[in-house]
């Protein structure tokens, strides 16, 4: 068997750090060509440049994805510059400060909504019009565990990514005649510079990974062998699906 997306248009959000950086690297790897996205130019080359170091051809684009313009932009250059889309990640995500929803400030729960669902909205509003033009394909979206369950602390960001798993699975269900098949990624406790943030203080960390069964957090790369398996024809039944990796957290 040959590299699964070899010839392959992969167009990847969120692309310049963590799970993004990780999975474009493996798209890379497994023969795709590469529109990398984020909104962090300086990281987002640097992905673009370790692709190319594998061989592969991958270009950069800056954009951020609550603006529906940037992301009708990105579609665009994917289109021009390889002639077809054919994989999509929607990975691009953020967190605001911690607090209960008392004490969540208007301004934060707009700004998460924003970039969380509103981005992933947007970002299969254009790569679904450029896939049915074309010929189908596969789109993966990051939600996370968050989107399965509730976490005290985090009401934003959950409320987010619960928003993802439901727009995933009706999305799912519009377009799969459409050959177009959209499934979810639900990742637990991932080494990211996201996580970094939520875990400066030590005794956070301890605590959240003594709440985690297998004892540990992911690494970046491990979740990105999930979203290839999403994305590739290995998972060609599986339709609106919300696939949890994430350490036994949901198993309890």
């Amino acid at each position: 068997m040959g590299p699964r997306f070899e010839g392959k248009t992969v167009l990847v959000t969120g692309a310049g750090s963590g799970i993004g950086r990780a999975a474009a690297l493996a798209f890379a790897a497994e023969g795709a060509q590469l529109l990398l996205c984020d909104l962090h130019e300086a990281n987002g080359l640097a992905t673009a440049q370790l692709a190319r170091e594998l061989g592969r051809r991958a270009e950069f684009v800056r954009a951020d994805v609550s603006s529906g313009r940037d992301c009708e932009a990105m579609v665009a250059r994917a289109l021009s510059a390889f002639g077809t889309l054919d994989v999509a990640f929607n990975n691009a995500g953020i967190n605001v400060t911690a607090a209960p929803i008392a004490e969540l400030s208007e301004s934060d729960w707009q700004r998460i909504v924003a970039v969380n669902l509103t981005g992933v909205f947007l970002c299969m509003k254009h790569e679904i019009a450029a896939m049915k033009r074309g010929r189908g394909g596969t789109i993966v979206n990051t939600a996370s565990v968050g989107g399965l369950i509730g976490t005290a602390g985090i009401t934003a960001y959950c409320a987010t990514k619960h928003g993802v798993v439901g727009l995933t699975r009706s999305a799912a269900l519009d377009h799969i005649r459409d050959g177009i098949r959209i499934n979810a990624v639900c990742p637990g406790g991932t080494r990211t510079p996201m996580l970094s943030e939520w875990l400066k203080d030590p005794e956070v960390e301890r605590y959240a990974v003594s709440e985690t069964p297998i004892a540990r957090f992911a690494e970046p790369a491990e979740i990105a062998r999930a979203v290839l398996f999403l994305a590739s024809e290995e998972s060609s039944f599986m339709v609106g699906h919300a696939l949890a990796v994430d350490g036994g957290l949901t198993a309890h």
